[in-house]
């Protein structure tokens, strides 16, 4: 008799329905973590908060403030670094954000080689 000659067909039972129903949870959860992201918000701050950039976990630019007195000295080259450095800051928190919510649902799944 050949090997494997009586089998369930399917190619061995329900392991790879098991691995279906993880991907598919792990799925459901990586989209309500996301939609969790679009709400979250991370502010930053830059020049003793003369500039601050909130922006949301997944990436949207929601408000710029620039306090008004910054205004006064009308130091372009200054307003400018000020808002790259918000801008750079608070993407780094909000992919931050992002990675400590969706990290542990990218981890791969067991069986998988990940």
């Amino acid at each position: 008799m050949a090997k494997g000659f009586n089998r369930p067909p399917g190619g061995g039972g329900g392991s790879q329905g098991n691995m279906m129903q993880q991907l598919r949870r792990v799925q459901e959860q990586m989209a309500a973590a996301q939609a969790q992201l679009a709400e979250e918000t991370v502010t930053a701050s830059v020049g003793g908060g003369a500039v601050q950039v909130t922006m949301t976990g997944d990436q949207i630019c929601k408000a710029v403030t620039i306090d008004p007195d910054l205004l006064k000295d009308a130091d372009v080259e200054m307003l400018q670094d000020l808002l790259q450095s918000a801008v750079n800051l608070a993407l780094e928190q909000s992919k931050g954000l992002a990675s400590e919510r969706m990290g542990p649902l990218a981890g791969g799944l067991p069986g998988l080689g990940f």
